[in-house]
């Protein structure tokens, strides 16, 4: 039930020979700076060496990660942790110079390095990245001004972060046993859970009302960020901040703009999952404190890590017998951390670690929740191992517009599984819920958020002043569209912008919603057995970053610009219900 790190490193001397490989290899790349542009062979023998220590360096700073998370309190672990977080930081100095020096050579010339070098073939993809992005690189003392910037850009995220984490005390509510309870903002969804609707009411109340009493504040540092990106965009040559942002997603303005226009001509299906809502609840009226309960929520299970993990196998094995005997060596071969253990690091994750196999970090407390969390994080380790066993080290990686996109398949495909299974008929109403009140979740509420994001960069760049009362109109006005008339549009809901963190990196919501309509069509495909569909998929999880996302999917028939992909999502949360 835990990670065996060996197969990371068998000793620590080991763990001492990696370190001096890759301090001597990042002396050894200093021979290469200011020659890139002199010859293809000083390319290519610059990224080989770069190639060769990053491979290295992966298997260092996860052996030292790793085994930090799994003691946080351990000084030995935390020393541990220092030592690989200091060589990363001269990683990152060290190989620094490469991208900007490839950037000066002449797209001529470059050109011609790479199809007279046959040996630079292995680094296409990479080299073209830059030729694209040099449209977009500024010289060398306008790239240093910005840089010497970036503390500043980013200063409006880090004082947001700790104003509202550090300093922000919301008060006390009275829980459903009549105490006094520190309302925080971790503990602020589970007691908007609660079936108390007093409880649930004072939680929003007392949430927005400190959000209200610092809104000009939290506003002027949103607005300049938004400022900030707007300018910056403006600078690097892009017609917009959206533009810049999807590009640097690997995805298209088209991809954006699809996602929006079917969400609007289907909110009703938003709506109608709203009336069901309040129906389940029984109430009259629905406030937006109401629709986090679960109105059909069976008791809890006590679920076995055994019989979580049969679960995961039985519902997955529909990818096939290859994907199915990889799983069970994940199981079986210590690639899962799974129990909680005192000072360890919350939460779930899955590290690919390249040379080795995936690692899985789970905290099973044998709920049903953490059936789908197994599901999820094997979903990112299996993208993982197909990637790393199929590409190298620089093109394993694949970007983060794919990357939610297999675990969340591995997740639908479970509660289908888990649906179809189920012989009582509230576990299965249960079930059948929580898979709707996901998709509502990740579609149509990042949606929201990607539409209010949308509007308001438009209107910095079209020159409009903006305050915090615009902004709170803005979002109001998204909300009533987006919940309909089933749902009491409680007026406090206009803070909600302001507790928003992924604000601050904008433009990034929208994935979610992208990521699960690709998801639901790749896993509709798969439980419908259409032929040779379950090898495009896993073709698709080898490719790594070596095709542009949106081609990528298209492998297994998504179509991220295409306005039908989000309706047949939408359609197939539709059927959910009908059913």
């Amino acid at each position: 039930m835990n990670w065996n790190l060996k197969d990371i490193y068998k000793t620590k001397e080991d763990f001492e020979e990696a370190k001096q490989k890759i301090k001597d290899n990042l002396k050894n790349l200093e021979k290469y700076k200011g020659k890139l542009g002199e010859s293809a062979n000083n390319l290519y023998n610059c990224y080989r060496l770069y190639e060769e220590t990053l491979e290295v360096y992966e298997k260092f700073y996860s052996y030292g990660m790793l085994t930090y998370h799994l003691d946080m309190a351990n000084s030995n672990n935390i020393k541990l942790y220092k030592i690989v977080e200091n060589v990363g930081t001269e990683f990152e100095k060290a190989t620094a110079f490469i991208t900007p020096e490839i950037t000066r050579i002449e797209n001529e010339k470059l050109l011609t390095f790479m199809n007279n070098e046959p040996k630079l073939e292995r680094y296409r993809r990479e080299l073209e990245e830059i030729l694209k992005e040099k449209a977009h690189i500024l010289s060398e003392k306008e790239e240093e001004l910005l840089a010497n910037y970036s503390e500043v850009f980013s200063s409006m995220e880090d004082t947001f972060d700790i104003l509202t984490n550090t300093e922000f005390k919301f008060g006390k509510l009275k829980n459903a046993d009549g105490e006094k309870v520190e309302l925080t903002d971790s503990n602020y969804t589970y007691y908007l859970k609660d079936k108390n609707e007093e409880v649930r009411k004072q939680a929003f109340n007392l949430m927005y009302k400190k959000y209200s009493e610092f809104l000009n504040t939290i506003g002027e540092l949103y607005i300049t960020k938004v400022k900030s990106a707007t300018i910056t965009s403006k600078l690097r040559k892009y017609n917009s901040s959206l533009e810049r942002a999807v590009d640097n997603d690997d995805a298209t303005i088209k991809v954006y703009n699809a996602l929006i226009e079917a969400v609007h001509r289907n909110l009703n299906v938003n709506h109608e999952f709203m009336k069901i809502k309040k129906d389940l609840l029984g109430k009259d009226e629905m406030h937006l404190y109401d629709i986090y309960v679960n109105p059909i929520e069976a008791e809890d299970d006590n679920i076995s890590y055994e019989e979580a993990s049969k679960q995961v196998l039985d519902a997955l094995s529909v990818i096939g017998e290859e994907y199915v005997s990889k799983l069970k060596e994940a199981f079986e071969n210590n690639w899962i951390d799974v129990y909680e253990k005192e000072n360890k690091r919350s939460g779930a994750y899955s590290m690919g670690v390249y040379g080795v196999h995936p690692f899985v970090l789970t905290n099973f407390v044998n709920k049903k929740r953490d059936v789908s969390t197994i599901a999820h994080e094997l979903g990112h380790a299996m993208h993982s191992y197909y990637s790393n066993t199929n590409q190298n080290v620089i093109d394993a990686n694949y970007t983060i517009m794919v990357a939610e996109i297999a675990s969340t398949t591995n997740e639908i495909l479970l509660a289908m599984y888990q649906i179809n299974n189920e012989k009582d008929e509230n576990k299965k109403k249960e079930l059948l819920y929580e898979l709707m009140e996901m998709f509502r979740a990740t579609f149509f509420r990042q949606a929201m958020f990607a539409e209010f994001e949308k509007i308001v960069h438009s209107k910095i760049e079209a020159g409009e002043m903006l305050t915090a009362e615009d902004l709170n109109k803005i979002y109001y006005d998204l909300n009533k569209e987006y919940f309909g008339e089933n749902v009491v549009i409680d007026e406090q809901i206009k803070y909600e912008w302001a507790r928003i963190p992924h604000f601050y990196t904008p433009f990034y919501v929208y994935k979610y919603a992208t990521g699960v309509s690709a998801a639901i069509v790749i896993a509709k495909n798969i439980l419908e057995k259409k032929p040779g569909y379950v090898e495009k998929y896993i073709d698709m999880l080898k490719q790594g970053c070596t095709k542009k996302s949106v081609e990528l999917l298209k492998m297994v028939d998504v179509d991220l610009e295409d306005v039908a992909t989000y309706e047949n999502a939408i359609k197939w949360m539709k059927g959910l219900f009908l059913d």
